[in-house]
């Protein structure tokens, strides 16, 4: 039976479709083990460095530490050095930081030690979600089940990942097949689930509800709450929650979901520079798509992803590109999810080297090998500048961003130099790159083939035979 919280004593008819009695669970199927070889943490060796803070300094399981080590992680991220040390030990947090700087990894190490560590003796049901993790938008919803999987790779554990736009008989299935350690969804599909009663909440021990400012500005509030009401009490659960940013509507939040939280943050400027080559060069509108194509065409180009206000520039440039021969995707909104997943899957395996892609459709992407990141508008939001460029430059390598600031943009400069504490270097584009692109030449089309044209045998006229003459 679902429990409802104090919050919901008296439910609203925002509630009530939810917060109902439900049907006795169904026992679930458990996860075997893959048979592994043995592995000694000996084998994996990290050398201490002053100010920098390693996985192995934290008691965490041997198990998770390979997936640690096959994830390629060495040393902690300032977001997961800084937070690490409360939730380990059952503090809630509320946590300050953009994309790229390791904030999945945080929560995600934190979760799977107190799953491994505190294992259910009790029986299991179908859907039973022993933790919760919400994300704004599909693709980090999938890319944090992604990160999940990874991690979880040497233990029993499953995550399931319930998004919109997917099959849900496909979601549904898998959620029969193995017990639910790991939940992470959209707010909307995870209500839909609730609402048939294929999930259940009330045995939930941590709740992460990741980029609560985007969840704001997209008006899932009502949907987040709906879901949070049907966990336990916030101080018979730990509660982490992440933002870019500290509003007052977010801190609201905070007081209201979490228990005396730790509050940890992140600079926006330390993410920004530290790996990333900032580069803004000054274009009118017309010049964007030409420099952009000829950047495109650079020798040291392997994988890019471009960045666009609107869906209708994204669709612009997109067809434009295809047609000048560059293997390009799209992420945008009125793109279909499925069409989507497969783009995004190709751009993971380099078999498109072009991505265009929306704010809110690129939000939570992780795809290694990221060289260029190119704002061909400037983000009207200046935390999703920080975003953008937190797409290259991961994992220690470098990357570069190359922002065009026009007569129509130029503006929005100044918010973000302000949020990131710094100037940036405003350049005019190279002689190289203004020069005209090649328009593609339509294919000749093919005239269609006709018969050969046969002609008819004249009739002949009978012998002795005149023509007749008719009258004018």
């Amino acid at each position: 039976m679902i429990k409802l919280t104090e919050e919901t004593t008296t439910p609203s008819a925002e509630t009530n479709a939810v917060a109902v009695e439900a049907p006795k669970k169904k026992p679930a199927n458990r996860r075997k083990r893959s048979n592994t070889k043995p592995w000694d943490i000996a084998s994996f060796k990290v050398e201490p460095i002053e100010g920098k803070a390693r996985f192995h300094d934290f008691d965490l399981p041997p198990q998770l530490m390979r997936g640690i080590q096959d994830a390629g992680f060495e040393y902690c991220t300032p977001i997961q050095g800084a937070s690490l040390p409360h939730t380990l030990n059952g503090h809630d947090i509320v946590g300050k930081a953009q994309t790229g700087t390791g904030k999945t990894a945080a929560f995600l190490i934190n979760i799977i030690t107190d799953l491994i560590n505190h294992p259910v003796e009790d029986e299991r049901f179908v859907g039973e979600a022993r933790t919760l993790i919400l994300a704004p938008t599909r693709e980090l919803a999938i890319q944090i089940g992604d990160d999940a999987t990874q991690l979880l790779k040497h233990t029993n554990l499953t995550a399931h990942t319930l998004v919109g736009g997917m099959d849900y008989g496909k979601q549904l299935q898998k959620m029969k097949k193995y017990d639910c350690d790991i939940l992470v969804g959209t707010p909307g599909r995870l209500l839909d689930f609730a609402n048939n009663r294929d999930i259940y909440l009330d045995r939930v021990e941590v709740l992460v509800i990741d980029e609560a400012d985007r969840m704001l500005d997209m008006g899932f509030i009502p949907q987040v709450r709906r879901l949070v009401n049907l966990t336990p009490k916030r101080e018979d659960r730990q509660s982490l929650l992440f933002s870019a940013t500290f509003t007052p509507e977010v801190l609201r939040l905070s007081e209201t979901w979490t228990d005396k939280p730790v509050t940890v943050e992140v600079g926006a400027e330390r993410v920004a520079t530290d790996t990333v080559d900032q580069q803004i060069l000054i274009t009118t509108a017309k010049e964007k798509f030409t420099v952009l194509n000829n950047i495109l065409l650079g020798d040291d180009v392997d994988s890019v992803m471009v960045f666009a206000n609107r869906r209708d520039i994204c669709r612009t440039l997109h067809e434009k590109l295809r047609k000048q021969g560059f293997k390009v995707g799209i992420l945008s909104g009125d793109v279909p999810q499925n069409r989507r997943m497969r783009a995004l899957d190709s751009f993971k395996s380099g078999a498109l080297t072009v991505m265009v892609a929306t704010d809110v459709a690129g939000r939570g992407i992780h795809v290694d090998g990221v060289s260029h990141v190119i704002n061909y508008t400037l983000p009207e939001e200046p935390e999703d500048y920080v975003h953008r460029i937190g797409r290259t430059g991961r994992a220690g390598k470098t990357g570069i961003s190359i922002s065009f600031a026009c007569e129509d943009d130029a503006f929005l400069l100044e918010p973000i130099e302000k949020l990131l504490d710094m100037k940036l270097p405003c350049t005019m584009p190279e002689e190289h790159l203004i020069q005209p692109v090649a328009v593609p030449k339509p294919a000749a089309k093919k005239k269609p083939v006709s018969a050969p044209k046969v002609e008819e045998p004249k009739a002949e006229a009978p012998k002795g035979d005149a023509p007749s003459k008719t009258a004018p």
